[in-house]
């Protein structure tokens, strides 16, 4: 009989498979999508949160430029997405900018792309789950004194189901990735639809003063906080290399 902790690993992690029967993990783009786009797609939900909370140490006149700040970021994310679909052509074994880096730079630049991912993707987790959990308890305030207990639930569980294996994982993320992208959808066209109608959605935080925290900024202070502002803007770049390193699946 397996020992106690053995059997807890199977039910948890699955069974282990061998080298050569893990063709079996290919994935359909229907579970390619939930496993490799849902880093991408949580990173751009907060990427304007993140953009319009610097400004507002400001104050509030200086929202009007967070349109420009977003535009900036998406012509970047422009660049990097085209950057990766030549990445993906000429690198189909995977790997990345950390292949890409190892084979034209070296090895050390190699390690140093893989420790900067390294800590992207740690980053990304803790700023997606954290963003997650503030929404829950947005909707169950009752839940704020267990914030920490609650993230660490998700993280605990979001790895069990990455190591059960990438189809498992895909068939676990694939409602709730379709969900959000059916949510977001769906609030543009409500939106859309109550302002041409006239009634545009008017959010609850509308009338809500914003007091800053700086005030009479000269030229460079006002071009420090547009600059990171910025720099909070683009971690809606984050998680757009995973699908190229991931083409093997």
């Amino acid at each position: 009989m397996p020992a106690p902790t053995s059997w807890l690993k199977r039910l948890v992690l699955g069974r282990p498979f061998r080298s050569d029967s893990l063709g079996h993990t290919l994935l359909p783009k229907r579970l390619a999508l939930p496993i490799f786009a849902s880093d991408p797609l949580s990173s751009v939900a907060y990427a304007t949160q993140e953009i319009l909370l610097i400004l507002t140490l400001g104050g509030l006149a200086y929202l009007h430029l967070a349109p420009w700040i977003a535009l900036a970021v998406v012509v970047l994310l422009t660049v990097v997405v085209l950057s990766y679909r030549q990445v993906v052509r000429a690198y189909p074994s995977g790997g990345g900018s950390y292949e890409v880096a190892s084979r034209n730079l070296g090895r050390t630049a190699g390690l140093i792309v893989a420790a900067a991912l390294m800590v992207d993707y740690i980053m990304t987790v803790a700023v997606s789950v954290a963003a997650g959990v503030d929404n829950i308890i947005s909707a169950v305030p009752g839940l704020n004194d267990h914030r920490v207990l609650i993230n660490i639930a998700f993280i605990v569980f979001l790895t069990a189901m990455n190591l059960r294996g990438v189809r498992e994982s895909g068939r676990a993320f694939a409602v709730p990735t379709y969900a959000f992208i059916a949510g977001v959808m769906l609030m543009i066209t409500l939106g859309v639809g109550q302002a041409i109608a006239g009634h545009a959605p008017v959010a609850e935080s509308a009338h809500f003063d914003i007091r800053p925290e700086q005030v009479g900024l000269t030229s460079f202070g006002v071009a420090f906080l547009v600059l990171r502002a910025f720099s909070s803007g683009c971690t809606a770049l984050t998680g757009a290399e995973a699908i190229s390193n991931g083409v093997p699946a």
